[in-house]
């Protein structure tokens, strides 16, 4: 009986192990062939080290200094034994700390990290995976298969799928990882990982995350700031230092705990680093202009911005300063003029006359790719349209002091039936010059002088001037009912200060592929081709200087500076505008709720002529003032007889070209103001 047991005990081991050797070993030889398929498709060490598909954009502002990025930003190539020491010992503390020990997998990790997933009472392999940073590598060079935008929808989803945690995908990463310990040096391994692995804030690389965060290179980082970059790899996106600085420093506490447990640190070491955190750099902690390089990146030829392959460098014009001064602009009065928990936008445009944008605020509270209200709201212009009706008279004879009737009228639009302009206080005023009506933003002088002189001049004049949306085809156009960009119209006023000619609103003033030293692309101007001629550009502003100095502009007044600007409240204050500027600077204002609700108790005349003052006094601090390139027109004066019919105010819109007496030219005004005609 015990024979039979034996015999049988020993036929069954026989059969388990047949088995088992024969399957051990196809498995070995399988695993050897794709070992060595693997080593001999592997490219090179030199090309292993850049993963991006695409490039990066670093934007310079006008004074040189770095203040945005874009895209995947890659700092240059960093290997094992060049790096910080602090960093490697980071590194290998928190990912893998027996990674010069092992070929390539761990399978105490391994086990551990299927322990703790069941526990937790997850899959074996979902969350932890025990990888060491062999097995990362091969990850991260995705088993060899390289970007196919045919096959993957972005890179990111191409990187999603390089980072599956299946069984699958394990039992490939065996062999890739033989390969990779099989061609490279443990040090080599380290440095692929520490080029390709992705870092937050478009930072693919410890040497690009060193230099996005602190401002230096990933070979000069102390225990601190190597702490906080290893902390980056178990989840970039949450323990990002820009994101939030506080839960990258606890996550940097942990890191050193590790480093501290496993010798690399001393204890003075560790009291120092936890008691002196890494901080961010200025330009890190900053963020300036984000809505300025997102204007740049859709702006900017698409090929060397948002879809480049190359790395970029791109000079801009933009001034930190008066980007602050924007900023802190717009955080004053609302912190101090408007209700708590308002849910009202703004956006604010800084340019000079040649149309070089300084400084952007697109919105109360900038994201990167966030909506930028400044570039990208078209809105209703209202009022702030006036000077460019009033632009085209001057340029076919109207004179400022030309009478013209605040009075009502009724036009008759075909398919429409009769429309009615009123003013904003529901008023009429009589008999006013073209100044005053301009000052006081009245609308029923805009209607006449427009329909006198044909619509067809007046969108021809704003077109221009760069107002390219297509405009309203009715009368309501001389009122603004057109839309545009706070960027167009701020670029359109730049053209009257510059003396009629037509403004290129521009941000890149120079492109050059990294490493180069001859530019792709540059430029110095934005001026285009006249528009007006430069006495009436210069006699317009010195009407828009009326609407501050006596007008519905009176709150953008600033002391010692001549200011000339324009207001804007559209129909039930869905919109409201001040655009102004003084021989220094244009700057335009918009406020208005993105659903198009009415503002309460807000026009282009209250909060956003303040936010206009407030800009420009902190643009302006410390500059002398110059004055305006204005001319003041004569006043005419008549000389009626005694029994004229009707005083020198009533004179009415009339060209340059009438003859005849004095008391002629007002009788043919006021019939012109009666019958519309000129």
């Amino acid at each position: 009986m015990v024979r039979l047991v034996t015999g049988f005990v020993s036929f069954v081991w026989r059969i388990v192990w047949g088995v088992t050797w024969r399957l051990g070993a196809t498995v070995a030889v399988l695993l050897f062939l794709a070992t060595a398929y693997f080593y001999i498709s592997m490219p090179p060490l030199g090309d292993l080290l850049d993963a991006r598909a695409r490039g990066s954009v670093t934007m310079m502002d006008a004074d040189g200094s770095v203040f945005a990025w874009r895209g995947e930003t890659f700092g240059g190539v960093i290997t094992a034994d060049t790096v910080s020491p602090h960093l490697k010992n980071a590194i290998i503390a928190t990912e893998d700390r027996r990674f010069y020990s092992h070929l390539g997998i761990s399978p105490r990790g391994i086990a551990g990290a299927i322990r703790s997933n069941l526990q937790s009472g997850r899959g074996a392999f979902s969350g932890a995976g025990g990888s060491t940073i062999t097995q990362q590598v091969a990850k991260l060079l995705c088993l060899g298969v390289e970007f196919d935008p045919e096959q993957w929808a972005s890179e990111a989803a191409y990187e999603a799928d390089c980072r599956r945690g299946t069984v699958w995908r394990k039992i490939q990463e065996l062999p890739f990882a033989f390969a990779l310990e099989a061609k490279f040096s443990k040090d080599e391994i380290l440095t692929i990982y520490m080029n390709r692995a992705f870092l937050g804030a478009g930072a693919r690389g410890f040497e690009a995350a060193a230099q996005r965060y602190f401002g230096r290179s990933a070979n000069e980082v102390g225990p601190a700031e190597a702490a906080m970059l290893a902390g980056l790899l178990v989840a970039p996106s949450t323990f990002a230092p820009t994101r939030n600085l506080e839960r990258a420093q606890a996550r940097a506490n942990v890191v050193i705990g590790l480093m501290a447990e496993q010798g690399y640190l001393t204890e003075y070491e560790v009291v120092e680093a936890r008691a002196f955190p890494a901080t961010l750099s200025q330009q890190a902690e900053s963020q300036r202009g984000i809505h300025f390089a997102d204007w740049l990146m859709q702006s900017g030829p698409a090929y060397l911005t948002r879809n480049t392959t190359e790395d970029v460098l791109m000079r801009t014009t933009f001034d930190p300063d008066i980007q602050n001064a924007a900023e802190e602009a717009v955080r004053h009065v609302f912190d101090t003029r408007v209700r708590e928990g308002s849910e009202a936008e703004v956006a604010v445009v800084v340019m000079s006359a040649d149309g070089a944008v300084r400084g952007i605020v697109g919105g109360r509270s900038p994201s990167v790719g966030g909506f930028n209200r400044a570039s990208q709201a078209q809105r209703q212009t209202g009022s702030a349209f006036k000077p460019f009706l009033y632009a085209a008279a001057l340029e076919n004879g109207f004179e400022p002091f030309d009478i013209v009737e605040d009075a009502p009228l009724t036009i008759n639009i075909p398919g429409s039936g009769p429309w009615s302009p009123r003013n904003y206080d529901n008023q009429f005023h009589g008999f006013v010059t073209l100044t005053e009506a301009l000052a006081r933003s009245l609308n029923t002088p805009a209607v006449r002088i427009s329909e006198a002189m044909g619509r067809a001049q007046v969108r021809e004049v704003a077109n221009k001037f760069g107002l390219h949306s297509d405009l309203a085809e009715g009368p309501a156009l001389a009122l603004g009912a057109s839309e545009a960009s706070l960027l167009e119209m701020t670029a359109a006023y730049a053209g009257i200060l510059n003396g009629g000619q037509a403004v290129r609103p521009y941000g890149i003033e120079q492109l050059t592929l990294l490493g180069e030293t001859t530019p792709l692309f540059s430029t110095s101007d934005g001026m285009g081709e006249r528009v007006i001629s430069e006495r009436s550009a210069q006699v317009l502003t010195w009407m828009m200087t009326r609407v501050v100095a006596e007008g519905t502009g009176g709150r953008a007044r600033l002391d010692g500076w001549q200011v000339a600007g324009k207001t804007g409240t559209t129909q039930a204050a869905r919109d409201a505008w001040f655009i102004g500027y003084t021989a220094d600077y244009v700057t335009g204002v918009w406020m208005g709720y993105d659903d198009n609700s009415p503002l309460r108790g807000v026009t282009g005349g209250g909060l956003p002529a303040e936010i206009w003052r407030e800009t420009m006094q902190r643009v302006h601090r410390g500059q002398s003032p110059r004055p305006l390139p204005m001319l003041e027109p004569q006043r005419p004066v008549l000389d009626a007889p005694e029994t004229a019919p009707m005083a020198p105010q009533a004179q009415a819109p009339a060209r340059q070209d009438r003859g005849g007496s004095s008391l002629d030219e007002a009788i043919r005004g006021v019939l012109g103001s009666i019958f519309g005609s000129n």
